[in-house]
């Protein structure tokens, strides 16, 4: 899969949701690109996610959500994901 696809896919899964108003993604893998452990077709996600219902539960709340949200993509296609609640 192509990031550009990914990153349409992961908009469309996190908008879906009542709870989230805006998201923003980002493709970091750039930054990982000679690490050892870097693989072709895995990418390295950086989510901006506008939302005051999970900026008001626990952090391990909100990340186990967006991971449920993601978790076929998070299976297949992304290597590390950074969450940032604004």
């Amino acid at each position: 899969m192509n990031i550009n696809k990914l990153i349409e896919i992961i908009e469309k899964k996190i908008l879906s949701q009542d709870c989230i108003s805006k998201v923003k993604v980002e493709d970091k893998s750039f930054l990982h690109k000679n690490h050892k452990s870097n693989v072709d077709g895995k990418f390295h996600i950086l989510l901006y996610i506008e939302s005051n219902e999970l900026k008001k539960k626990n952090k391990l709340y909100s990340t186990r959500f967006i991971y449920k949200i993601l978790e076929n993509e998070l299976k297949y296609y992304i290597h590390s994901l950074q969450i940032k609640l604004v």
